[in-house]
């Protein structure tokens, strides 16, 4: 097992990192105080792993609730349906939410755990790669709203973290692809040695070696601890982990949530992203062509799809979270481990990328 810390003072939190942790329910157990506890999971992750980790927890009585899976689901009505049934079963303050499953149960209970009663404590048992790698860490939580991706939420950091990679075994391979693009991405930002570690190990990615996955796991989570670290709330440096998102959100929403995965929606707009820096001159075209056959190896799109026009794009991208003033602001790569949050970037190149023009 590796542990890393994300150090945020008196809020610091340990990631644990390894194969068979849902086995250690001590590492939730040695966080909490006298909680009542609640495990919140979906429907497709309830039957492999909920009964695993209630066993894990004892002598602690835990009692779950499983939601409807899917992004599609990350809303107000399913929200509530955890809210409900800590209401039935009378948690009050003194209580605390594990979740078990992806990057949508992660979220929803997060932020269910950072407005119940005001805010009680929650734990992240991340059972997929997307979670594992990016959205267990830094305590953003939220719900998608018709009008945008994540548009209604809160920053609530967890207890713990918990990445049991064995979980991976069970991950269909669309969802390991879409993990992916995370984690090529943080190498994009920060690390040109893990993205060329990542050129010669992606076959063995794509095969599931326990090694190469803890790795990618490890070295994702303290890219990501590390700058959570320097900025929690979003004010500076932590924009840079948003790298293809607002490109990506923006299909996301274009298409109807739950259409194209996230991570699927990431890979493309990582290439829009890069795409657009090229015209600008700030990345080279041949790093541009490394990028998108990084992530073709691994199973993910680089081509916006056809049903979604230019001036759509444009729409959804003006609601994005990173706008300031009404003024879009991107992060762009400079280099293979070097990205910047900009508002200078010209919009006839921003046009030809949205119009998918090659470069």
């Amino acid at each position: 097992m590796k542990t890393l810390l994300v150090q945020l003072g008196k809020r610091s939190y340990p990631i644990h990192i390894g194969g068979g942790l849902l086995n250690q329910g001590m590492l939730i157990r040695e966080r909490l105080q006298k909680e009542r506890l609640c495990i919140v999971t979906d429907d497709r992750v309830a039957p492999l792993y909920l009964e695993k980790l209630k066993s894990a927890l004892r002598p602690l009585t835990v009692e779950s609730v499983t939601l409807p899976h899917g992004e599609e689901n990350k809303d107000w009505e399913t929200l509530d349906l955890i809210f409900t049934a800590l209401l039935k079963s009378g948690y009050g303050r003194d209580s605390a939410l594990i979740a078990l499953g992806g990057g949508v149960v992660g979220d929803l209970t997060g932020f269910a755990a950072a407005t119940y009663q005001r805010g009680i404590p929650y734990v992240q048992v991340a059972t997929t790669l997307m979670a594992q790698v990016d959205s267990s860490v830094g305590g953003k939580t939220a719900i998608n709203h018709r009008y945008g991706k994540n548009m209604v939420g809160a920053f609530h950091q967890p207890l713990v973290v918990m990445a049991d990679t064995q979980t991976l075994d069970t991950l269909d391979a669309r969802q390991l692809s879409a993990g992916l693009a995370e984690v090529i991405k943080y190498g994009l930002i920060k690390d040109s040695r893990f993205f060329e570690w990542l050129e010669a190990n992606i076959q063995s990615l794509m095969a599931r070696d326990e090694d190469a996955l803890d790795h990618v796991v490890v070295r994702s989570c303290e890219i990501k601890s590390a700058i959570v670290a320097a900025d929690e709330t979003e004010k500076g440096e932590r924009a840079l982990l948003n790298l293809g998102h607002t490109f990506g959100h923006a299909i996301e929403t274009a298409l109807g949530h739950g259409e194209m995965l996230h991570g699927e929606a990431v890979s493309v707009g990582l290439v829009m992203a890069a795409a657009l820096s090229v015209r600008l001159g700030q990345f080279k075209p041949t790093e541009y062509r490394r990028l998108c056959r990084l992530l073709e190896r691994a199973g993910l799109p680089t081509s916006l799809p056809d049903n979604i026009s230019a001036q759509e794009m444009r729409k959804h991208m003006g609601r994005d979270k990173k706008a300031l003033a009404g003024q879009l602001r991107l992060v762009l790569p400079k280099s293979i481990g070097q990205a910047v949050v900009t508002t200078e970037f010209d919009d006839a190149a921003l046009e030809a990328t949205l119009e998918a023009e090659p470069v």
